[in-house]
C-alpha cells in the first residue's frame, strides 16, 4: 500500500488541516496519510479532523517536537 507523506512542519493551524484536507482528498479510499507537524495544536486538531470526516487516525507519536500522524482515508 503506497503512502503519502505531507510535511508541514513549522506551520501553524489551521494550515496542517488544510493541507491535509486537500491531500487526502486525492487518495483512493485506504490509502495512507503520512502528516509530520511541528504545531502542538495540531495533535487536537487531527483527532478532531479525523473523527469529522470518517478518516482513521491509525497512529500519532512525538520525537523532539516533531509530531507524526497516520491517518487512513475513510471509505
Amino acid at each position: 500500500m503506497s503512502k503519502t507523506v505531507l510535511d508541514v512542519k513549522g506551520l501553524n493551524c489551521p494550515l496542517p488541516i488544510l493541507r491535509a484536507k486537500k491531500a487526502i482528498k486525492d487518495l483512493a479510499p485506504g490509502g495512507m496519510l503520512e502528516v509530520v507537524a511541528t504545531d502542538p495544536g495540531s495533535v487536537k486538531d487531527f483527532d478532531a479532523f479525523c473523527r469529522q470526516t470518517g478518516n482513521v487516525l491509525v497512529s500519532q507519536k512525538e520525537d523532539g517536537g516533531v509530531y507524526t500522524f497516520e491517518i487512513q482515508k475513510g471509505a
